[in-house]
């Protein structure tokens, strides 16, 4: 099938996921995640009507938003941040999916700052304790939340994390619900400027149990544009 197939099928499964659980299916947002796909490939999905596009890394992201020059796009940054590329999409980036340490968000403010722009940014949380991953760890979730809510050109917009790559999408579950009790607990301490409504969580393999979960937003790449090129080294 084609992208526009794709679409449709994983529209249609997002709200079917949506209904079984009693959620407003307008209430989850797709983030279709172009990595090592190009222009043209985010081109046909931005014909399809969707305009949230996710990007891991940034030299790629920088090329892409340069080449496409589309308004419509919003562009969402997913991948691991270090503070020395945060200057390169600063300007324009729609939101950051993944700031996980204090000195990364120290630079986004005081780039956004510069700008006179105020970014929004969700804090990653390592929900399943794996090494290979990056993100904050539960325990710590909250003291970094805190440290980072008094930037003034930061809006902290939510959680994001990566389920477990598992057998079965249903093993992936207790993640989210972690994710989504650091989001509850974190509203309910009275420290935010405002609360926090935005849960990024659910791939390929496993969207519909995030969307039960509560995911807001849901990371798919693979079952809109096929299987990931390999990058030459």
């Amino acid at each position: 099938m084609g992208i526009a197939e794709n679409l449709k099928k994983i529209e249609q499964n997002i709200h079917d996921a949506c209904v079984n659980c009693g959620r407003d299916p307008q209430s989850v947002h797709l983030i279709a995640v172009s990595k090592t796909f190009g222009s043209e490939e985010i081109e046909k999905a931005v014909r399809c009507g969707v305009f949230d596009i996710g990007e891991n890394y940034v030299q790629e992201l920088t090329e892409k938003q340069t080449v496409l020059a589309d308004d419509r796009i919003r562009w969402h940054f997913i991948g691991h941040l270090q503070s020395n590329k945060v200057k390169y999409i600063v300007e324009w980036i729609h939101l950051i999916h993944s700031v996980d340490n204090e000195g990364v968000a120290m630079e986004i403010q005081k780039r956004a700052l510069r700008l006179n722009r105020t970014i929004d940014i969700l804090v990653e949380v390592n929900t399943s304790d794996e090494s290979s991953k990056f993100g904050v760890k539960p325990g710590h979730a909250s003291d970094l939340l805190k440290r980072i809510s008094i930037f003034p050109n930061i809006r902290l917009r939510g959680l994001m994390t990566i389920g477990p790559f598992l057998p079965a999408a249903e093993q992936s579950r207790p993640a989210f619900r972690l994710l989504r009790n650091i989001l509850d607990e974190a509203n309910a301490g009275g420290f935010l400027r405002e609360p926090m409504k935005e849960l990024s969580m659910g791939m390929t393999h496993d969207y519909p149990v995030a969307i039960q979960e509560g995911a807001t937003m849901v990371r798919i790449g693979t079952a809109i544009f096929g299987e990931r090129k390999k990058v030459q080294a």
